[in-house]
């Protein structure tokens, strides 16, 4: 065990970002995910260009963006382009990996990010959700999709109320037979685990686990009955050499540590933290 402390939130950011590799052109959401981008294109993935869903591509930044077409998304960019364009080179098969969330996901890797039905109606269903954005395009057409959500019964559950992104469909070959010819989840990344999909299959299993946390506690956070890889691997604690990098990029907290921009802070206050963050946070041009 490590002795120092680090948040669930900076140890979902740590281990999604070492699925991320140099070289690698890369879709990135809001929150963790970009986070995790970021933080390997500041370590381990130096030549690894970052896309945004509002047309920003390679940018290079002191500062975290906090929406897809926030300033700090074209900040020293390598382009500057339309929302069209960037999906339109995903669609080209151009982009290698993307990094999505969800609120439910099923053994296939099926997100649901459109709607809570429960017992309820599609057109009034228990709770409604913010709906795809690009996140079908991403899951559809990367050659890779990496997802970041926490764990638990009512998430990972048997079936989603709705298919938002697709992942292997039913398993096997489902996906390529449903005109989808690459791409997939590769792995999801929780707060207690990391699971990834059998290659023939394409069902998902658990691969690795965090510091503390047992197979029984993970297998009882599912609906499914959870397959496990023949070696679970233990996950170690994050380098803090990584933890000061994110801290330094998100200096409020306002992805690590659960606040929110509107929490009360003198203006005083958040004007020397983010100047702190600014001078301290090295960006390579």
């Amino acid at each position: 065990m490590a002795d120092y402390k680090y948040s669930t939130a900076e140890l979902m950011a740590v281990t999604c970002s070492y699925e991320l590799k140099d070289q690698e052109l890369v879709f990135v959401g809001v929150g963790i995910p970009m986070m995790a981008g970021l933080l390997a294109n500041k370590t381990h993935a130096r030549n690894m260009i970052i896309v945004y869903e509002g047309g920003g591509m390679g940018a290079i930044s002191r500062r975290l963006a906090f929406t897809i077409s926030d300033n700090s998304t074209t900040d020293n960019a390598l382009s500057a382009g339309e929302m069209w364009r960037v999906f339109a080179d995903t669609q080209r098969g151009l982009v290698d990996t993307g990094v999505l969330g969800g609120a439910q996901i099923d053994k296939y890797g099926n997100l649901n990010t459109t709607a809570i039905i429960g017992d309820k109606t599609y057109q009034e269903p228990a709770t409604r959700l913010p709906g795809s954005g690009g996140g079908n395009d991403i899951a559809s057409l990367c050659g890779k999709t990496i997802i970041v959500m926490r764990l638990g019964k009512s998430r990972f559950v048997s079936k989603v109320d709705y298919i938002t992104s697709t992942g292997y469909v039913a398993g096997g070959d489902s996906r390529e037979k449903s005109g989808l010819k690459w791409g997939g989840p590769c792995c999801v990344v929780t707060d207690k685990c990391v699971l990834r999909f059998d290659k023939t299959s394409r069902e998902m299993y658990l691969d690795a686990v965090y510091p503390g946390v047992t197979v029984e506690e993970v297998k009882d956070n599912v609906q499914w009955d959870l397959k496990t890889a023949d070696n679970i691997i233990q996950i170690p604690p994050p380098p803090m050499d990584y933890l000061e990098k994110i801290r330094k990029m998100d200096p409020n907290g306002i992805i690590l540590g659960g606040k929110t921009i509107t929490q009360k802070e003198s203006f005083d206050d958040f004007y020397h933290k983010m100047k702190k963050s600014y001078q301290e946070t090295d960006i390579f041009l």
